[in-house]
């Protein structure tokens, strides 16, 4: 149980342009105490160049991201990457991978998306080895071979060291991960998990997965946090939210959030939601993600409405809260409630 939470804000990833204020609401959340800034990557802007921005700007505030999608490269040009960005900004970075699902995969990666969860455990033991520098890069595995040899290969690779010395040999990496499985091996291999939706209302979900965790394991759940009035209102955005996901974000039959929720207690909903946002009919799904569920996920009305369903956050495996960016105002209020 986590009482006393951190804070987070996560920009995710780009839409048509990036956002204006990336620089000066990191900048604010960093003055208010946040503990992280995190990013994102689909088919667009990727994670890690944007932190490496922020790093320029900011001097304390730790930079995630959530997440690196495996696919999109090699485990040694990710470790790099977190090599050469953990020392531009003095070792503050968190790396979050994730393997994302078969349509961004083989759809925009041109990358098999078969057994992901071997690919991953391979993927993460590659990066910590090039992180610790300990010897040489010699890895034969089923999904990664470092040098690569056999049919396809000339022959002539040489199992190598990171030039560059890490300034960290230990950097975090976190997990994106939904299904049973996958949860279970991030409590297993890594430092943290990155749930896409996570209710402490339903510890009861994720409870065995999560059994063989570390006591200093972390999880940073994100939540629609709104300081308002108008519950409904603002509980309208995240039901929006919701129904893109759990109906247009994956396949018939291979969607992994659709899947989530009715593990949470809602599968007649998820699969019609499913079944109405390939119709095309999205305000119907949108009007079926019951409210209650979106309601779990967020923390929304006023500040002593927060306050109170606070609590359930607070006593859940949860240690990190992260919200979206939002206005001076609210971000303010949430730190003072989130961190006193």
């Amino acid at each position: 149980m986590a009482e006393d939470l951190k804070l987070a804000m996560i920009w995710g990833y780009w839409g048509q342009l990036p956002p204006g204020d990336l620089v000066e609401k990191t900048k604010m959340a960093e003055d208010l105490g946040f503990d992280s800034v995190w990013t994102a990557e689909s088919w667009g802007s990727d994670a890690f160049t944007p932190l490496a921005y922020l790093a320029a700007h900011t001097s304390r505030i730790k930079l995630g991201t959530s997440v690196v999608q495996i696919s999109a490269r090699t485990p040694t040009a990710t470790a790099m990457a977190a090599i050469t960005l953990d020392h531009l900004s003095q070792g503050r970075l968190i790396l979050g991978l994730g393997v994302s699902g078969p349509q961004v995969v083989e759809g925009w990666y041109g990358q098999p998306y078969a057994k992901p969860l071997a690919r991953t455990r391979e993927y993460v033991e590659i990066v910590r080895r090039v992180l610790a520098r300990d010897e040489v890069l010699d890895f034969q595995g089923e999904h990664y071979q470092h040098p690569l040899t056999g049919e396809g290969s000339s022959g002539l690779g040489k199992p190598l060291k990171s030039i560059t010395h890490p300034y960290r040999r230990e950097i975090p990496i976190f997990l994106g991960a939904e299904g049973p499985k996958n949860v279970a091996m991030t409590a297993e291999i890594a430092d943290g998990w990155l749930p896409l939706y996570y209710s402490p209302f339903r510890q009861e979900v994720y409870a065995d997965q999560l059994s063989a965790a570390s006591n200093d394991f972390e999880v940073t759940a994100m939540a629609t946090v709104n300081v308002t009035d108008d519950v409904e209102g603002a509980l309208a955005q995240t039901k929006a939210m919701l129904a893109f996901y759990i109906g247009g974000m994956g396949a018939k039959g291979k969607n992994f959030h659709t899947d989530l929720m009715a593990r949470m207690g809602h599968e007649e909903e998820a699969y019609r939601i499913q079944d109405l946002f390939f119709a095309g009919r999205r305000e119907e799904a949108v009007n079926l993600v019951p409210t209650e569920f979106a309601d779990e996920i967020s923390l929304v009305g006023p500040k002593e409405r927060i306050a109170q369903r606070l609590e359930a956050w607070r006593e859940s495996p949860v240690t990190t809260l992260a919200m979206y960016p939002s206005s001076p105002e609210q971000m303010k209020t949430v730190s003072e409630l989130v961190l006193g």
